[in-house]
């Protein structure tokens, strides 16, 4: 039996922050509005795999490109 685990896809996200704010405020908010998340810059980000928690990891910025350093993989995986 030979197995096609390489070409399974997997959902990657990246948590920054999160905030909680009154519907109302959202609401009104329009293009250019900015939420304050409660992490600061230097916070490690959350990576999920298909919504799930996997890893935590940097931001890294290399010209207009955006990316993640996986620092540390979570219990479980």
């Amino acid at each position: 039996m030979s197995s096609n685990i390489g070409s399974v896809k997997v959902e990657i996200s990246v948590v920054l922050g999160s905030s909680t704010i009154p519907m109302h405020q959202l609401l009104r908010m329009g293009r250019g509005a900015v939420i304050e998340l409660n992490s600061k810059q230097d916070d490690p980000v959350l990576i999920l795999a298909n919504n799930k928690p996997v890893a935590k990891g940097e931001i890294v910025i290399h010209g207009d490109k955006i990316g993640v350093s996986v620092a540390e993989i979570l219990k479980g995986y």
